[in-house]
């Protein structure tokens, strides 16, 4: 028989506690990589030394306009709101669907167009339905540049209002400074 020529070395052998410091030691280094962040990076472009473009601008806040209704001491109520590029300028819009807060019944919707522009705060800039139009505003959406809506309305003065019998399907395309209006078929494809 043989023996070994390497001594038993005892620091070889893991036990309980080896395991238990080490768990420790690592639990230590885990919560202090968390507590050092690196400095937030900034993207430049090679040899010009400038900055990655801003963020896009945020879109107008609907809920901080005064909009053209007349709800004599009512609130506003924004329904729906829709967010895009309609102009084509690279900042958003905001298309929101407004209306007195009634407390009972359904009353009728305006549509209004909202921009902020730098240094200002968000603004009506058009009006797309108004409240006398006596429709309301069912889907909304900014696809494409194009506004699309749903209008839901009334055959006559018998019909509830809260039950509309009649449904439109709209969209609006900003041509020529003003937005235009189409139905039917090109709603569909904005």
């Amino acid at each position: 028989m043989q023996t070994s020529a390497v001594p038993d070395l005892a620091h070889t052998h893991a036990g309980p506690m080896h395991w238990l410091v080490t768990a420790t030691a690592m639990a230590g280094v885990v919560a202090l990589a968390g507590l050092v962040q690196p400095e937030p990076a900034t993207a430049s472009l090679p040899g010009t030394g400038t900055a990655a473009a801003p963020a896009p601008a945020p879109a107008p806040d609907a809920a901080a306009v005064t909009y053209p209704l007349d709800c004599r001491g009512a609130p506003t109520v924004v329904a729906r709101k829709a967010t895009g590029d309609l102009d084509g300028d690279g900042r958003p819009e905001t298309v929101a669907a407004v209306h007195c807060g009634a407390g009972s019944g359904t009353p009728p919707h305006g549509l209004y167009v909202l921009t902020g522009p730098a240094g200002a705060g968000p603004r009506v800039v058009a009006t797309l339905v108004t409240p006398t139009d006596r429709v309301n505003i069912g889907d909304l959406a900014v696809r494409g540049g194009a506004v699309t809506a749903t209008l839901l309305g009334y055959s006559s003065a018998d019909v509830p209002r809260c039950c509309p019998d009649k449904r439109e399907e709209v969209s609006w395309r900003w041509t020529g400074g003003r937005f235009v209006r189409g139905a039917g078929s090109e709603a569909s494809r904005a």
